[in-house]
């Protein structure tokens, strides 16, 4: 390799590098371009002080501290342990997703330089973020211990996943969730809606592409909460993004 064609590498690195993030107020943030949810999180300020704003949820309802073991299932590029870096510091983490890419960026810019915050790729079949991922079965299990967990966070994970799939979720967050843990997710819910619907026709959501929407009908979702034994604790209705609704859960005993 000529030393003139060495150079262009590193410069073209250093391009890309400049790409995939932004530094804010001390932190490493995924490149606007990269960032999903809605257009407001473009912003570098807004995507921090809701960085900030979802580690402090799991401060605020679920007693979080630096001694919790924390699992982010569909961990994105890391918007949650970046605000916990920056509101609590470092603790026992777990992020997840089936987004190859999204793993990726969390490893380089978050796990490196804070070793307590891990990242796993679930390599498990999406339609709308990994479509050569592998179907869930009925075997399917997180390779974690049962009780293992305080806080299991789902942030717009449901929001993007077929019935079945949540129900694999649930049933082995139900077992790897210690019994005083706590649980969170989002997803569209209604009342007086059909059970489930993918894309709904007519909602006040513009659905774009496969599994954009999925929405449940409230007491649906409430009776399959039931079935694996998790209780509601509370309940905000079209609060989170895209009017995504907010649960918040409990472990029933027995």
């Amino acid at each position: 390799m000529t030393r003139k064609t060495n150079i262009i590498n590193q410069s073209m690195r250093k391009i890309l590098q400049r790409k995939e993030y932004v530094k804010v107020s001390g932190s490493f943030i995924p490149s606007s371009d990269r960032r999903w949810c809605g257009p407001e999180f473009k912003s570098d300020a807004f995507y921090l002080k809701s960085a900030e704003a979802e580690a402090n949820r799991l401060i605020d309802h679920f007693q979080c501290t630096e001694k919790s073991r924390v699992l982010d299932i569909g961990c994105g590029q890391g918007r949650l342990p970046i605000g916990i870096l920056r509101v609590l510091g470092e603790i026992n983490y777990l992020g997840m997703d089936v987004h190859q890419e999204s793993i990726d960026w969390c490893k380089r810019y978050i796990e490196q330089a804070h070793p307590s915050f891990k990242f796993k790729h679930l390599d498990i079949y999406n339609e709308r973020y990994n479509k050569n991922g592998s179907k869930i079965d009925d075997n399917f299990r997180f390779e974690l211990e049962p009780e293992s967990i305080d806080v299991i966070y789902l942030f717009s994970v449901f929001s993007h996943t077929v019935e079945e799939d949540m129900r694999a979720y649930l049933r082995d967050c139900s077992r790897i969730l210690d019994k005083n843990g706590r649980m969170f997710f989002t997803t569209f819910i209604e009342d007086n809606v059909p059970d489930i619907s993918i894309n709904p026709e007519n909602y006040h959501v513009k659905c774009s592409g496969p599994l954009h929407v999925v929405r449940y009908d409230r007491n649906y979702l409430v009776s399959i909460l039931d079935e694996y034994k998790l209780s509601i604790l509370n309940f905000t209705h079209g609060t989170e993004t895209a009017g995504q609704s907010a649960i918040y859960l409990g472990k029933k005993n027995g």
